[in-house]
């Protein structure tokens, strides 16, 4: 779904589903599964920053030799 999405778009995405939430378009019948799309989208964006903190890691070594 949004593994072509960058980053930035997916947190953007992500606040949008958590605004959701605290809006008047609130249905309890849906919650359950804006909720479920909502935390596959954060394990999504978790796993990013991740990767992004290893390769950052990986750089920060290289300059340090």
């Amino acid at each position: 779904m949004s593994d072509k999405m960058s980053l930035k778009q997916k947190i953007e995405l992500l606040d949008d589903k958590i605004e959701w939430f605290y809006s008047d378009e609130f249905d309890l019948a849906k919650a359950e599964e804006k909720y479920k799309e909502s935390t596959e989208l954060a394990k999504e964006i978790e796993k990013d920053l991740s990767e992004l903190k290893n390769k950052i890691e990986v750089l920060a070594e290289d300059f340090s030799k």
